[in-house]
Formats: C-alpha cells, structure tokens, sequence
C-alpha cells in the first residue's frame, strides 16, 4: 500500500485541532495500518535549511518556542509516552546547528498527557484511538481551543454529521485548512470571538443602525 493512504484509504479519522492539525484520532479498524503509513511518511520529510530546494521542514522559528517544544519532547521520556518516530533531542541535532525538531509522532497517548491537552506549536504529533462515534466526539470536542477541525471519511453523510457536532469555527471533511475569502473565518471557546471575511466579516467594519418605529 502506498503513502497515499493517508489521503486515499482512510475511511474513519477526525483531527481537531487549531488550524493545524495538532492530534489525530483515527479508528481502531485502520489505527495500525494508519500509525504504519503516516511513520513511514513522516520518515520521508526532509528536515534542514528553510531555503533549501528539497527542505520540508526547517527549524522553530524562535529559541523561545525551540525551548517550549523541547519540553513536550522531555515530557515524552518522563510520562513512558509510546514514540513511533522521532522522539529524541540528540537525534534533532545531528540536523546541525540550529532550532531543528524532528517530526514526531506518538502512539497512543493518554488523553489527559500535556502533547493531548496543549498545543505544542512544533512537528510532533500524538494518534490516538478511537472506537465509537459519541465517543470520539466527545473526546475530540474536550479542549478549550476550537478554531479548526476535519473529518475524514469515505461516508460522506457520516462525515457531514459528525462535523456538525464538532464545536469549531471551521469544519472540513476530507480536507483541511482550504479557506475562502467569503466564507467567515473564526474559532469557538478559547480560539476567539467573532469573524473575519465573508459577509459576518464585512459587519465588523460597518457602523449599524437600528431604527425603533412605534406605530
């Protein structure tokens, strides 16, 4: 099976997150043959020089958030969180010299773990497993961040019912992050208030009137 699993093959799979995709819950029918592909993609990410030609990843912006994303990396070790791929500070380095992290992704974690609950702004990511459909919405429902979120399916009206309940401004199902000048962009709980774009979006910079008429 090729790579394009991840696209093509998934036929149960929700990542909620911020706008990016920051944990993956993905059924337990296809967990081991997802967890199997996405490692060995995630193993063909070439990390390096932001500008180089073939780079897919460079490094953290900051020494700040370098900082911030290391500690999700210690806390892997500390909480005996299960690595799939990457997972380890000196093997980043061996990249050179920079804030280079490389891409990481963890089986199965505790949903109460900080890399589940937080949002670590760096490539590691945690998969995690789900078995039914009140269930998972739920669980992917039980954060304070909901600005974005997608279903993956092959049941199109499973797909459209499930975004449905997933408490976030944008909702994709089979895609991810295409926005569109006017369709409104916004987040639920923690992820902000009101809208940019579309005609919600426009409303923010006119000055409303309303008109009381007694009769």
């Amino acid at each position: 099976m090729s790579l394009e699993f991840i696209h093509d093959y998934i036929t149960n799979a929700i990542l909620p997150v911020c706008i990016a995709i920051k944990r993956i819950f993905v059924h337990e029918s296809i967990y081991d043959e997802f967890l199997s592909e996405m490692v060995e993609f995630t193993k063909s990410l070439a990390v390096g020089d932001g500008f180089g030609e073939n780079t897919f990843l460079g490094p953290i912006q900051n020494k700040m958030q370098y900082d911030r994303v290391n500690t999700f990396i210690d806390d892997i070790e500390k909480d005996s969180l299960k690595v799939a791929v990457g997972g380890s500070r000196e093997e980043s380095k061996k990249r050179g010299k920079g804030y280079f992290v490389n891409p990481t992704v963890i089986d199965n974690p505790s949903d109460s773990s900080r890399l589940v609950v937080e949002e670590p702004f760096g490539p590691i990511v945690p998969l995690l497993k789900w078995s039914t459909e009140d269930e998972v919405l739920n669980r992917a429902n039980n954060t304070d961040m909901g600005l974005g979120a997608s279903v993956w399916t092959k049941d199109l009206q499973k797909g459209s019912r499930m975004a449905r309940k997933l408490k976030a401004g944008n909702v994709w199902v089979n895609s991810h992050m295409e926005l569109q000048p006017n369709a409104a962009f916004g987040g639920h709980k923690q992820s902000g208030v009101g809208a940019e774009w579309g005609v919600q979006g426009l409303k923010s910079y006119c000055n409303a009137q309303t008109l009381y008429l007694k009769k």
